[in-house]
């Protein structure tokens, strides 16, 4: 602490407080803008700056402590903060989301197991499947008709 007061070191703090948020913001991904915003992480986002930039690549960045804000960037220049509408009342973290999802997978693959295990436990239902063909003594069979020489159509047992 007395070296770091000793050697007179202001650190250089940026214009604006969002450009230090720029700075700890997690590795930036590409998304493609829709017209109902920018899907990210099975949420959807939306701002009202996105609807000029509809069919273009965006750069987004965001928090993971806080899902419910993303930070967008075109060709590398800030252009606007995107909301998801149904986390932007509360603080959702990004591992609070994945873990949410997983938990609901579980469940289901859980209600998936359970229902195929009853299903197996019904009897056979043979009210639709089709009669078995009764064997025939092969020498009662009909003999397949000879095909016509020169003739180029098939001609089928049942002709």
């Amino acid at each position: 602490m007395q070296r770091w007061s000793a050697s007179g070191l202001i650190p250089r703090m940026p214009a604006h407080p969002e450009d230090l948020d720029l700075l700890l913001l997690t590795v930036a991904t590409t998304r493609k803008v829709q017209r109902d915003g920018i899907q990210f992480a099975s949420t959807r986002y939306v701002s009202p700056v996105l609807a000029a930039y509809v069919g273009e690549q965006v750069t987004v960045r965001y928090d993971p402590r806080d899902i419910g804000e993303i930070r967008v960037y075109f060709h590398d220049t800030f252009l606007c903060r995107a909301i998801a509408p149904e986390l932007a009342t509360e603080s959702i973290t990004l591992d609070q989301l994945r873990d949410a999802r997983a938990h609901r997978k579980r469940e289901l693959k859980h209600q998936l197991r359970e229902r195929r295990s009853l299903a197996e436990a019904l009897p056979a239902d043979t009210r639709y499947a089709p009669a078995t063909p009764e064997v025939q003594d092969p020498s009662e069979a009909s003999p397949v008709p000879e095909p016509i020489p020169g003739h180029k159509l098939r001609v089928y047992e049942t002709d």
